[in-house]
């Protein structure tokens, strides 16, 4: 199931500083969040903030990205399974409370939290004295990438706090780009590959897994909590910091994780030309960013050459290769169709279509509405 090809994309990196007041009343600070890119106002519209992490400095010239051909692959297209909606419930200390109107409210931990949410068309469903008791409302701008300030209603709040998801402890944060130090809808992702990775170890086996564009790091502390190793990548340094105090509060810190703060494109390319191999891939690609070095990064150009170097990765007896796409004008059938054929000759299946949250209530009890948040498409060798 390999195949050659080169091609260099870009790990897109974020600059979200966090503004949050400290307790006792002193006034908001922006915090010292993973960096986001540095652009134009018109541009940064372009991104979603989650998306793009890019190293701290920017270079004077922007580099093309490397790239190398596709390969010409042969074969029968995997088996396909859709649509799919894989639905990201409450686990520990996040659940989806309710939305409408454009907003979302949340509770993180002892929390709750209003923030901008495009896709909640409908009227909410609880009253709105539930809404008013949030702790914590973004404010500014509300395009998806937008940034903007918290307000804090109630009392004053510190910029991090704990969480716990999956057995694994990590900071919560408020962001100037009104995320949260993780992303719930990869929840389900999240339990997939604990799952995957404790049933491999039950039979004496221990998974390989790489994490592209790995942001803060809980999807590594789930996998190497089950006993994976794990290779994490991302192109902030500061990411990668938050990643790592994230693996001490976990009592992780000599699980077998090696952290990289490379573009994740060159870092691919690189294993691929080594002959490194992983059993499982997972890829979280922005729409639009900057590599450590300037590199442009554009999902529709270069995630084809991605997915096919990351087929070069994986390992003979592999498990699976997940693509999340988030703000793309396309439906999921895109990465479905790049992901069959990305595959082709290898075998499995490919199953692909949404990722969504469901409101459970303010007692995290009830089951709502599903709220739509992003695109997915995974193939499964079995």
């Amino acid at each position: 199931m390999k195949s050659r090809d080169k091609r260099t994309g870009n790990k897109a990196a974020s600059k979200s500083a966090a503004a949050g007041d400290k307790r006792g009343g002193s006034k908001p600070k922006p915090s010292a969040a993973p960096d986001r890119q540095r652009m134009s106002e018109p541009r940064a519209k372009e991104m979603r903030s989650r998306d793009v992490t890019s190293a701290d400095a920017k270079p004077a010239t922007q580099p093309s990205a490397q790239t190398r051909p596709l390969l010409l692959r042969s074969g029968n297209l995997p088996d396909e399974n859709v649509p799919i909606i894989l639905e990201s419930k409450n686990a520990g200390d996040f659940h989806l409370v309710d939305s409408g109107k454009g907003l979302k409210l949340e509770k993180y931990g002892p929390y709750f939290v209003v923030r901008p949410e495009a896709q909640a068309l409908w009227q909410p469903s609880l009253s709105a004295d539930v809404w008013n008791r949030a702790d914590a409302v973004f404010t500014g701008n509300t395009d998806e990438d937008g940034m903007g300030r918290w307000k804090f209603p109630r009392e004053a709040l510190g910029e991090t706090w704990p969480l716990s998801l999956l057995d694994i402890d990590f900071q919560g944060r408020f962001t100037a780009f009104r995320h949260m130090g993780f992303f719930p809808e990869q929840i389900v992702h999240w339990t997939w590959v604990r799952d995957q990775v404790e049933e491999a170890k039950a039979k004496g086996r221990t998974l390989k897994v790489l994490n592209l564009f790995g942001y803060t790091g809980v999807a590594s502390l789930v996998a190497a909590a089950a006993g994976a190793e794990v290779t994490h990548v991302d192109a902030s340094k500061k990411a990668i910091g938050w990643a790592r105090e994230n693996q001490a509060l976990s009592r992780l810190d000599k699980a077998p994780i090696r952290w990289i703060c490379e573009d994740a494109m060159k870092f691919i390319l690189r294993e691929e030309r080594r002959g490194s191999t992983y059993d499982i891939i997972l890829t979280d690609p922005p729409k639009f960013g900057r590599g450590p070095n300037g590199e442009v990064w554009e999902l529709f150009e270069h995630l084809p050459v991605m997915l096919d170097v990351c087929r070069e990765l994986l390992s003979k007896n592999s498990v699976g290769l997940v693509l999340t796409a988030y703000s793309i004008r396309a439906s999921f059938y895109s990465i479905h169709e790049l992901m069959r054929e990305t595959m082709r000759g290898a075998g499995g299946t490919v199953e692909s279509g949404e990722l969504v949250i469901r409101e459970t209530g303010i007692d995290g009890q009830s089951r709502g509405r599903a709220l739509s948040t992003s695109l997915f498409s995974r193939w499964v060798s079995q």
